[in-house]
């Protein structure tokens, strides 16, 4: 099977079908990684290109070393060294790497829609790194590769998702991917950080912590995304934690045996405890490690070599 799409622009857009398709060829990939010789053929002759607008170290790695164990040819552009300080526009930019012949180009940018307008614009595959507030599927992918890893049922399993929610595309793509999945999404979070209206998407909203985490099965903490708010959401830091850090006592409020993630990079002593962040519930660094095994399917399936 491959997916009939050209792009992987968003979660919303792909059928459940598409979901467990990509989740399907993660997993035959991720062994490829404990091997002695971490590499496989399939993309041999392909050329990737990580077209990053802006800072990014798993995401951008994980690509980099996802392409470079399917046998691509990797590009790395940094458009601070690039014509794009001349006014280059994005579109612009991308028709150029593509007359040199890229087969997939990975997108993060700023703006959101990025993705999108950049996939309309070239005949080269367009993988969405993250754009704005928007989405960021292949870190909704992995999140939901790894729950899946763990034995988790999707259906009616119970997924608090805590904090900015308002300017986390990780966030916004997750909910898209568990609500197909048949989840029960609880958002929480400031008032000041919650969209309105998120309750049209089947979310339960809470801002409460303590109470949104009773019988939860999995906890997935976000980034404060102080970059992007423009002003101060809450009263302070020290604030913020006491109410939504996430300790160990919180952590027992939970499903026994409940799941703790996070997108990275963690804030520790801010969205959680650092004994949180290094416990037996945290599967953090199992999502690192997933990332890889998933961007290689999703490069697979996009580059038509199956």
């Amino acid at each position: 099977m491959s997916l009939k799409r050209k792009d992987l622009v968003s979660i919303a857009s792909l059928t459940l079908d598409e979901i467990t398709l990509i989740l399907d060829t993660a997993d035959s990939f991720k062994e490829v990684s404990g091997r002695e010789i971490k590499k496989v053929p399939a993309l041999r002759g392909k050329t990737v290109v990580n077209l990053f607008f802006e800072p990014s170290t798993r995401t951008r790695t994980s690509f980099e070393l996802a392409a470079k164990r399917l046998s691509a040819d990797v590009i790395n552009f940094s458009p601070s060294s690039s014509s794009v300080v001349k006014g280059e526009t994005l579109l612009d930019t991308a028709r150029n790497i593509e007359a040199m012949q890229a087969d997939i180009i990975v997108l993060r940018h700023p703006d959101a829609g990025a993705a999108e307008t950049l996939a309309n614009g070239v005949k080269s595959s367009v993988i969405n790194a993250g754009d704005g507030w928007h989405e960021h599927p292949t870190q909704a992918l992995l999140d939901l590769f790894t729950m899946r890893e763990k034995k988790l049922n999707f259906k009616g399993l119970r997924v608090a998702i805590v904090g900015d929610i308002a300017h986390s595309r990780v966030a916004r793509s997750n909910i898209f991917g568990l609500s197909k999945l048949g989840a029960e999404i609880r958002a929480v979070g400031p008032p000041t950080m919650i969209p309105v209206h998120l309750d049209r998407l089947g979310v339960r909203v809470y801002y409460d912590l303590d109470e949104a985490l009773r019988g939860v099965d999995v906890i997935m903490m976000l980034r404060l995304q102080l970059e992007r708010q423009g002003r101060a959401l809450f009263p302070s830091i020290r604030e913020y934690s006491r109410l939504y850090g996430l300790t160990a006592e919180r952590v027992r409020l939970a499903e026994a045996g409940a799941l703790v993630m996070h997108p990275g990079p963690v804030n520790r002593g801010v969205e959680m405890a650092p004994e949180v962040a290094d416990s037996f519930s945290s599967v953090i660094l199992d999502q690192v490690a997933n990332g890889v095994a998933v961007r290689m399917g999703i490069l697979y399936l996009l580059s038509g070599a199956n």
